[in-house]
Formats: C-alpha cells, structure tokens, sequence
C-alpha cells in the first residue's frame, strides 16, 4: 500500500435501499435471489462501508411507492436499487410505483440498460427500467436475474464495442444530488467523475 493510500481519509459510509419485487418470493414459494445478487455486486465494487436496508415486497403499486418514500425519507437511504416487476406483464408495476415518487426522472439510465441487454436478446426493448431522483437519493430498478443485475450495473468491457455499464455514472450523480463520495474498485467498475470533482484515488 503506497504512502498516499495511507494518508487518504476512510471512504464515507454509504446507506443502500434493496428492494425485490416479486408476489412468489415474497410470499414463500421460491427464495429471492435478487437482493443477495446485488449485495454480492455491491460488496465487490465498493470501498465504502455499507449499512443495507432490504425489502422483500409483492407486485403491488402502492405499496413499492410507500417502499421507496420509507428507504428515502426515513431510512435516509443514499441510493435505491430495485430489482424485478419491470416488464410489460399487468402486474409488473415497479416503473409507475417509482415514476410516482419521482422528484426528477434520469432517463438516460434506463437507456443503457436496455441497450446492454439487446446485446443479448431482442426482448430487451421490453424492459420497462427507470431511474429517478427523490431528495438526495438516486432510485434505480435494475433487472430480475442475478447474471442480468450484474451486467447492467458492470457493463461489457470485453465486447466489441464495449458496453458501459450505468454504474459507472452513479458516483457522480450521487455527488451532484449531496450524497456521500462514492469510491470504487477499479478491477470491478471504474466510476466516472470530471477531473474537478475527483479526490485521489484508493488502490
């Protein structure tokens, strides 16, 4: 560990909301694999210590809009990621439920979801994913499937062309909304910052 590794201040601590949407899972009929899914993702890409706050809720509307006001609004969570209810099926409501909290919309993350997944079926463009801002915290819903989830939030790097994944932008958007400075691992996902917003860099 180099000398100015050293000196640099301990990463701040992160609040992290994870919310899976499923009617089965929720009541039983087959385990989440969605929120260990994320946690795995998260706790190999980031130096910051995390304090995760989980749900595991049903396919209804209302109640996944009252899940993301309490992880944002009591909870104080930093950063929401949802995962599930987000194709074009009738009980597929997540986008709505968060649409409906929404202080600002950030449709460019939804773009790039889908644009790597159709690097992998032509069904991608029925993904319904979006991303929004409420307060000082950024919500996202990210796909259902454990391979899918870490793909959209890594990207491609070996395709031709490569492929960002969107958490690459999130440090940074965290940033401008007021939320902690998030760092991190380079091996995993290398966040993107303007060089006037970067502090120097933990190996």
């Amino acid at each position: 560990m180099s000398d100015a590794t050293t000196l640099l201040p301990p990463p701040e601590p992160l609040r992290i909301g994870l919310v899976s949407i499923s009617d089965r899972a929720s009541s039983g009929v087959y385990e989440d694999k969605g929120i260990p899914a994320l946690q795995d993702w998260m706790a190999r890409a980031l130096h910051n210590p995390v304090t995760w706050v989980t749900r595991l809720i049903p396919d209804e509307q209302d109640g996944i809009s009252a899940t993301l006001r309490e992880l944002v609004d009591v909870e104080r969570c930093d950063l929401v990621l949802t995962t599930g209810g987000t194709g074009p099926a009738p009980r597929d409501v997540t986008p709505e439920a968060t649409l409906a909290v929404a202080d600002k919309v950030m449709p460019g993350f939804g773009e790039q979801m889908r644009q790597i997944s159709l690097r992998f079926v032509p069904t991608a463009i029925l993904s319904r994913q979006v991303a929004v801002i409420r307060g000082r915290a950024l919500i996202l819903n990210l796909p259902g499937q454990p391979k899918s989830i870490a793909e959209t939030l890594e990207g491609l790097p070996d395709a031709q062309p490569p492929c960002p994944g969107i958490f690459a932008a999130v440090p940074y958007c965290i940033d401008l909304i007021g939320g902690p400075y998030i760092e991190t691992r380079e091996a995993v996902i290398s966040a993107f910052r303007p060089k006037t917003a970067r502090r120097p860099q933990r190996t």
